[in-house]
């Protein structure tokens, strides 16, 4: 029996499939990712949005889900919206911010 051993990077990179549709950037460029944690094949990601009125919270949330639970070795995901620390896009990452075209901070 082979398990694929779930890291931090492969969880980001997954990520990173989950595209923000009204800014045209990744969750993970944009600063929305606050926290991964893996527990046996359980991936926990603890993450924000740019609003808290953010029309796609509830489909951002839910891709970001489905994103993980196809990645291999993951069984059981938890995504959390939370809002406190409230998003700047000073969090985001040299790319995000080339994407955006928010300049830099």
């Amino acid at each position: 029996m082979t398990t694929n051993k779930i890291t931090e990077e492969a969880i980001l990179e997954t990520l990173r499939q989950v595209i923000d549709p009204e800014l045209g950037c990744n969750i993970v460029d944009l600063g929305l990712i606050y926290n991964v944690s893996i527990t046996g094949q359980k991936a926990t990601v603890v993450m924000t949005l740019t609003t808290p009125g953010c029309p796609m919270h509830e489909s951002i949330r839910w891709g970001a889900q489905q994103a993980l639970l196809n990645l291999a070795g993951v069984a059981a995901a938890e995504v959390e919206v939370v809002w406190d620390p409230p998003w700047h896009p000073s969090m985001m990452t040299e790319f995000g911010r080339n994407a955006t075209g928010v300049g830099t901070f």
